[in-house]
């Protein structure tokens, strides 16, 4: 399994807000632009705070099975394996997201500021952005969790589970 990259997460960060500025641009030429849906930042926020409790509780089960504390449950390593596929996958679908929000905000930023319905859609989609960007940053803390160390005696086990 291969690691998440900070700069891949930029990059699609960038394409995207780049590719949400220009349809925004062109959608507001031919009607109205589509409003940013107020609750897509507190759906992101929700989906970092579940990746965060997730990394949370895995870090701390996994300190107690080092620590070999009696009533320490172990961590299975499938469980693992999905919290950590479920952190990427979320990773690269909110760099995307956070990128459309971004792109839009950019260019409500630019055009549409001075009417009050279209700033207050500016705010959501800058709202939108911070969170998708707490999502990229929880996924990227769980997947630095779940790494495995590396076995000194027959080489590295492997990068993460």
């Amino acid at each position: 399994m291969t690691h998440l990259r900070i700069r891949t997460l930029a990059g699609l960060f960038a394409a995207s807000v780049a590719l949400a500025w220009a349809g925004a641009g062109l959608w507001d030429s031919v009607g109205t632009l589509p409003a940013v849906p107020v609750l897509a930042p507190v759906v992101l926020a929700l989906i970092a705070a579940a990746l965060l409790a997730t990394a949370l509780s895995v870090r701390s089960r996994l300190r107690a099975q080092r620590e070999r504390r009696p009533d320490a449950r172990g961590v299975d390593p499938i469980t693992a394996t999905r919290a950590l596929l479920f952190g990427q996958a979320c990773a690269l679908v909110s760099a995307v997201a956070a990128g459309m929000y971004g792109g839009t905000a950019l260019f409500l930023l630019q055009e549409l500021w001075d009417v009050p319905n279209r700033r207050d859609q500016g705010m959501y989609a800058g709202l939108a952005v911070l969170a998708g960007l707490a999502v990229c940053a929880a996924a990227v803390f769980l997947e630095r969790v779940c790494r495995l160390p590396e076995d000194d005696e027959d080489g590295p086990l492997g990068e993460a589970l």
